[in-house]
């Protein structure tokens, strides 16, 4: 066999060469975790998707056959509309702070429904703009006084944001586990309600909630992408492991032809001597 080929590739068992391999080991490492990542965003949101379909206009159902337990969702009836009567606590109303829409910021109302049982269900009412600052609500719009029945669509809890907190009234996301700390205690966790309409209406209400997109979003082709750069990684190296071999072989960069067998220039035999004495 020519020995041009072990003495052109022996590039690759040193040490510097073997770092490089690594580093593109890692590099396609995180990469593809990067796009496996992405792929399951896509299917969270295929799973959002699924569910506005199939619940975002279905027929109201009654609450409590829904939200059998304070504390508990089954992330399958997110959006279901649901059936509550109560009465509106306005001392407990709280704004959800800096909620975009339509290129403004403002709030959002949470006023929490009193059932019949005595539980707090927090109605998100709307939005309304932010008044002479982001931080200022304008006048709240009073919602309906006496027994009212809602219809709304149920939401799960927000995560919370770290680093905001609860202040003057508002607070950062509809965290109900906070919330419940704020207010009595005895508002239900499970899900929040986006409201649908509430009977008797009133004429001056805040903006509805908006239909949600059915979108999948750019994680497809993010996650694609991700999975790209991983092989690129690997052709880059491979690249340069091709020109270090050929200039350790004393061949020129516009010399395409074949290697095998032919004799190394005397530039790649002093080369090989002195990374011999070297080593």
């Amino acid at each position: 066999m020519n020995s041009e080929y072990p003495a052109g590739l022996r590039i690759l068992l040193t040490r510097r060469w073997i770092g490089y391999l690594t580093l593109a080991i890692v590099f396609a490492v995180a990469c593809v975790s990067l796009g496996f990542w992405q792929f399951a965003r896509l299917d969270e949101a295929r799973i959002q998707m699924s569910r506005i379909a199939s619940n975002y206009d279905a027929v109201p159902e009654p609450f409590d056959s829904v939200l059998q337990s304070a504390d508990s969702f089954d992330p399958a009836d997110t959006w279901l509309p649901v059936i509550a009567s109560g009465t509106y606590e306005t001392s407990n109303q709280l704004l959800v702070r800096s909620r975009p829409r339509d290129g403004q910021v403002g709030f959002e109302i949470l006023t929490p429904l009193r059932l019949v049982d005595g539980r707090l269900f927090i109605v998100d009412r709307g939005w309304i703009p932010s008044g002479e600052t982001t931080a200022m609500a304008p006048i709240v719009p009073e919602p309906p006084r006496g027994i009212v029945n809602v219809v709304a669509r149920l939401k799960p809890s927000e995560p919370a944001l770290t680093g905001r907190d609860a202040s003057n009234g508002t607070v950062a996301t509809i965290e109900l586990a906070l919330i419940n700390e704020i207010l009595d205690g005895t508002v239900i966790t499970g899900a929040y309600g986006l409201l649908v309409s509430e009977e008797p209406p009133v004429s001056d209400a805040p903006l509805p909630a908006v239909r949600p997109d059915l979108d999948e979003g750019p994680h497809l082709s993010y996650a694609l992408q991700w999975i790209l750069f991983a092989v690129m990684g690997f052709v880059g190296l491979g690249l340069a492991v091709r020109n270090e071999r050929r200039i350790k072989l004393g061949l020129k960069e516009a010399d395409n032809r074949p290697v095998v067998g032919r004799r190394p220039s005397d530039e790649s035999i002093e080369d090989a001597a002195l990374d011999q004495a070297s080593s």
